[in-house]
């Protein structure tokens, strides 16, 4: 491990990661006592509560592994404790990855910690924070004013057709798999690097499958662990091809 791993990966960082964590877990507790007492004074059933609560925290323990996936990948780069606050509080692995890989490039580097220092670290997180942030700020100050705006307008109606929001989601999410297969494609065109392509392949098969087995066959308790065993999927197809292509 380099030094600047060891840094990363140091005592006091993760002392000062858990603070912040501890802070967020409190916070919640407070907001979900305060839920479950406020559905006691609205004459909800506690048994009702009780069970909203057991099966919201069973449904999040699987797709929660996708963000423990994205610890372990980015962990190696950015160090365990600052991966795990930043994929704990805020941010997602596609977000996460993506930019740091953008900030490494903007520097000359590849995201490699064998090819990284402190300051580049250091910038690298300064970029993940900047790009991020804007959310939460439009949120504090942007989202009650918005919200009457929609509170005022009235339900559309079933034939209306899609929102321009759903479009432009969609239009975004398809240009962001766009830009991540194309530098596949280029890289293995171009370097011969093989496992990105077929990783992204074996994701996208599973991904179908799912797909089709919640849109049509009904089975709608997939959703929530549709993008966890994809990753699962897809990532041991990474190492099963690589050992295979390794041993050719």
């Amino acid at each position: 491990m380099n030094n600047y791993l060891q840094t990363a990966n140091s005592g006091i960082i993760y002392l000062i990661v858990g603070f912040i964590l501890s802070f967020v877990v409190l916070f919640c507790l407070v907001f979900l006592v305060r839920s479950y007492q406020a559905g006691i004074k609205m004459g909800m059933d506690k048994k009702l509560l009780k069970r909203a609560i057991t099966s919201s925290a069973t449904f999040t323990a699987i797709p929660s592994i996708s963000i423990l996936l994205g610890v372990l990948a980015l962990g190696g780069t950015l160090g365990i404790p600052t991966s795990w606050l930043r994929l704990s509080v805020i941010g997602n692995l596609q977000y996460e990855a993506t930019v740091a890989q953008i900030a490494a490039e903007g520097m000359g580097k590849t995201l490699n910690s064998s090819m990284l220092n402190m300051n580049d670290i250091v910038t690298i997180l300064l970029v993940m924070s900047v790009g991020i942030i804007w959310g939460c700020i439009f949120t504090a100050f942007f989202l009650k004013p918005y919200t009457k705006k929609l509170a005022g307008k009235s339900v559309k109606s079933e034939h209306s057709g899609p929102s321009f929001s759903s479009i432009a989601m969609v239009a975004m999410f398809i240009a962001l798999c766009s830009a991540f297969l194309g530098n596949y494609v280029a890289d293995f065109i171009i370097n011969g690097i093989k496992i990105p392509v077929f990783t992204a392949i074996i994701s996208a098969i599973v991904m179908a499958i799912f797909e089709f087995l919640i849109k049509e066959k009904g089975h709608k308790a997939l959703e929530s662990f549709s993008l966890a065993l994809s990753m699962i999927v897809a990532m041991t197809g990474a190492v099963l091809i690589s050992k295979l292509l390794g041993g050719m």
